[in-house]
């Protein structure tokens, strides 16, 4: 059987043998893999799904979030893998294999020597992701995005969150990318180049939040494909008059920002449903909200504002849930608002059935407005 050599023999892989249903599989890894790799690859070797994967070295139990490095398994090591009932996939978990010895014919011991053969890791990943188009990479301690995902193809969906990725940029040919998922890594302005993410025409979904933004260019009005955008917690001031080219968004979420002022181009993103501006520093909304007539919830709590754009009842016909906690609106200035009992009547109506469903408890649905 061949073996991995250590990482300190200059070799970045090294061969693990993972134990499960009377069989025992060699994995070629890269100590810097984490356990939650090490998991993924495991599926379809044994159709034992991730979470229902418990791998065990020395007694001990492996956590997702460490790599292979820091929970000390080396070069040889021996893990146990224990299986959760009820989370196999496919046809059910490999099975214990019999225990009488096989007889192997003389052309049967170049087949066995080859099916002992470590399996390489890397590989087996970069071919799942050329298979799905789906590259997760969360939770990776990554600094940069690798070159070998742009080598995998058509990538659909790109899931770098939770990395220490600084600098960002896309090659010609990602324009197949539909979802992209940045959060909670250290981008700034000058470190993401949008120039590329504009060519994404595909793009649908796009979340930034828990960055270190604090503004999003013009180029963003030509992601016209997108649906979702998610900025939330960064330190963003303002949004871009482009944001009106973005006919198809639905959901915008840029709470927990410090923005001062909402660009009247927001009208003409007519499609919109959801909107939420928490926790900024508005005082005012311009009058085109009046535009969204697919709205359906609009949150503004923890923010300045004092009333609210005298179209918004009347137009937004389809609006059931209104944040306003912790603003200084009041049940008096809300009760002068032109369509206001439409909206109320809505709103009751909704909460309603979502009593009589069991879906909230008749305290949780209180929108801030009537407090006064």
């Amino acid at each position: 059987m061949e073996s991995g050599t250590s990482a300190g023999d200059g070799d970045p892989t090294i061969t693990i043998h993972v134990k499960f249903g009377g069989r025992s599989f060699p994995i070629l890894i890269s100590p810097d893999s984490t356990i939650k790799e090490l998991k993924s690859l495991l599926q379809p070797l044994t159709n034992v799904l991730p979470r229902g994967q418990k791998l065990i070295s020395k007694g001990k139990l492996l956590v997702d979030g460490m790599t292979i490095r820091e929970s000390e398994v080396t070069n040889g090591s021996k893990i146990m893998l224990m299986a959760a009932h009820g989370l196999h996939q496919g046809d059910g978990p490999v099975l214990k294999q019999a225990q009488t010895r096989p007889v192997l014919r003389d052309g049967d011991a170049s087949k066995s020597a080859k099916e002992s053969k470590p399996i390489d890791a890397d590989k087996i990943r970069r071919d799942l992701w050329k298979a799905t188009g789906v590259i997760a990479l969360s939770e990776c301690n990554l600094q940069a995005i690798p070159d070998e995902v742009w080598a995998s193809g058509n990538v659909r969906l790109l899931d770098l969150s939770n990395n220490a990725i600084e600098e960002v940029s896309f090659p010609v040919g990602s324009f197949h990318v539909q979802t992209l998922l940045l959060n909670a890594n250290k981008i700034t302005d000058e470190s993401l180049r949008w120039e590329g993410m504009a060519s994404m025409r595909n793009l649908t979904l796009l979340s930034l939040n828990h960055n270190h933004l604090t503004t999003l260019p013009p180029a963003l009005g030509e992601l016209t494909s997108l649906k979702q955008l998610r900025v939330a917690n960064n330190k963003l001031t303002s949004l871009p008059n482009e944001i009106g080219l973005l006919r198809q968004l639905e959901i915008l979420k840029v709470n927990s920002n410090r923005i001062t002022e909402i660009t009247a181009s927001i009208g003409d993103c007519s499609a919109l449903i959801e909107v939420d501006l928490t926790a900024n520093l508005l005082s005012q909304l311009p009058d085109t909200f009046g535009n969204l007539h697919n709205l359906k919830s609009l949150r503004l709590g923890n923010n300045g504002l004092k009333s609210l754009p005298s179209t918004l009842f009347k137009m937004c016909l389809q609006l059931t849930t209104l944040d306003l906690h912790n603003t200084e609106i009041t049940m008096d200035i809300l009760r002068q608002c032109e369509g206001w009992e439409s909206f109320d009547e809505r709103r009751r109506l909704k909460h309603q059935k979502q009593l009589d469903f069991r879906v909230i408890d008749s305290a949780d649905f209180d929108e801030g407005a009537d407090k006064k």
